[in-house]
């Protein structure tokens, strides 16, 4: 009877023990392979596109705009994300700091350029502009990359040399965004001075005067301008083009990705 007793017992401590490691195994934790540490704590990778943003945000928001006409906060951010890229291709110098702007979407009895210094938060000069005579009247509407077609060209420009020309002190400008104004050299689109650019013009005409393609801007301050921003820095001019914008090259979030980066050296 105890032999039969004792058999019972070690059937049902076998059992209970075999139902203990089924329902109960070891926890995940003791069976996975520990997670390193490491990956833990590695930064997650940045996003390049919020890092422009944010830059250029806490940028604009030092920005002082009181003695001046307040530019958007959406075409900053366009104009710096191209600076940024610019520098990142070696288009302009490393320590460039200079950013003009030409929101062509503004009026054209507006001052409608800013040249800023990005190191000092500074307008340094806020400037009337004028647009081509066939890109349209008060307002800029048309554009155009075409050789005498006698309109403006969207996008970024690199500053170059000076010269004496017809139209005097005058800017060279380096067209950077192909197929928009990568022309601008065979069409001699410059910055220079106009007397049709100025509050006189606008009280006899509702407007500013209007160049063949060139951002003129008023003859006193072309000369202060120009040397100010010849010589490697960028020139942006805006327009909420939808076609520009999803096709310029310096606008993307990441040019490192792009496989055909324009070379215009």
């Amino acid at each position: 009877m105890k032999k039969i007793l004792l058999s019972l017992i070690l059937v049902l401590f076998i059992a209970t023990s075999f139902y203990k490691n089924e329902i109960h195994p070891k926890s995940v934790s003791e069976n996975q392979p520990k997670v390193s540490t490491d990956s833990l704590n590695h930064k997650s990778v940045e996003n390049p596109k919020a890092n422009t943003i944010s830059a250029a945000a806490e940028i604009y928001e030092s920005i002082d705009f009181k003695s001046s006409n307040i530019l958007r906060a959406e075409v900053f951010e366009k104009a710096y994300r191209g600076f940024n890229n610019l520098k990142k291709a070696g288009k302009l110098d490393a320590d460039s700091h200079l950013l003009s702007i030409g929101d062509f979407s503004l009026s054209s009895t507006q001052k409608r350029l800013w040249i800023i210094d990005l190191n000092e938060r500074k307008v340094l000069f806020n400037s009337l502009v004028a647009h081509g005579k066939n890109t349209g009247e008060e307002f800029a509407k048309n554009f155009s990359n075409r050789e005498s077609s006698y309109q403006s060209s969207l996008g970024f420009y690199v500053t170059e040399s000076t010269y004496n020309g017809n139209n005097g002190f005058s800017l060279k400008l380096l067209g950077m965004d192909r197929g928009f104004n990568d022309n601008a050299t065979q069409r001699a689109i410059v910055m220079h001075g106009a007397d049709y650019v100025s509050e006189d013009f606008i009280r006899s005409q509702n407007r500013i005067g209007r160049s063949w393609g060139c951002p003129a801007v008023p003859r006193a301050l072309a000369e202060p301008i120009i040397n100010t921003i010849k010589g490697k820095n960028c020139l942006f001019i805006y327009y909420p083009d939808q076609d520009f914008l999803s096709k310029s090259v310096w606008l993307k979030d990441d040019l490192e990705s792009e496989d055909g980066l324009p070379n215009f050296n």
